[in-house]
């Protein structure tokens, strides 16, 4: 079976904006942010799977796969 490639770059963007003058933002709040910038649901769903906490930008992209750095 094929996994489709996603494009993360609509995440990249939303944590650049979520962490700009914040060090740490729950789970919770990155989810809401994700859901309401209308994120594909491929990234909503690896969002939603983070237990919850609050976590750095490294942490989210360490978690996610992601590139934000």
């Amino acid at each position: 079976m094929e996994t489709e490639e996603v494009d993360t770059r609509p995440l990249d963007d939303l944590l650049d904006d979520l962490y700009r003058g914040q060090e740490r933002i729950s789970q919770v709040d990155i989810y809401r942010r994700a859901v309401a910038a209308e994120l594909p649901a491929q990234l909503l769903s690896r969002l939603n799977a983070l237990p919850q906490g609050e976590y750095a930008v490294d942490e989210v992209t360490d978690l996610l796969g992601g590139s934000v750095g």
